[in-house]
């Protein structure tokens, strides 16, 4: 059985896909970009800025869900340019402080929006 999983304190979808499917109390939560959830737009800044802007965005969908970031098991991190990665890892160990999950970062030619980071996770409740 599954059950789709949305919130409004997180960007709206901007293609045919939820924002989180929940399934056997597994979480599935989308790729989220650095958008402003309130308006759709890219949050204007550096790739900390994005970064930040993405797990917040994250966070909230796993709220809706019951969930937190301390539930979370899997990430995937895409970045547009790898020279970023300690930039980005900076932000997410902010958030991920304590028993950090299994990660894949990946270098990406372009991602939505031209936006700078995108991730993506998979959360147990």
């Amino acid at each position: 059985m599954k059950k789709i999983i949305a919130t409004n304190k997180a960007p709206q979808a901007i293609g045919p896909y939820s924002q989180a499917i929940e399934a056997n109390g597994m979480l599935y939560v989308s790729g989220q970009i650095p958008l402003i959830p309130e308006t759709g737009e890219l949050v204007d800044g550096n790739v900390e800025v994005q970064t930040a802007r993405v797990i917040e965005n994250l966070k909230a969908i796993l709220e809706a869900a019951g969930a937190t970031l301390d539930d979370v098991v899997k990430t995937t991190v895409y970045i547009t340019d790898m020279n970023n990665f300690g930039m980005v890892n900076a932000i997410y160990e902010r958030y991920f402080e304590k028993d950090c999950p299994a990660r894949v970062c990946v270098e990406v030619s372009k991602l939505p929006k031209n936006a700078m980071v995108e991730i993506d996770v998979i959360a147990v409740r």
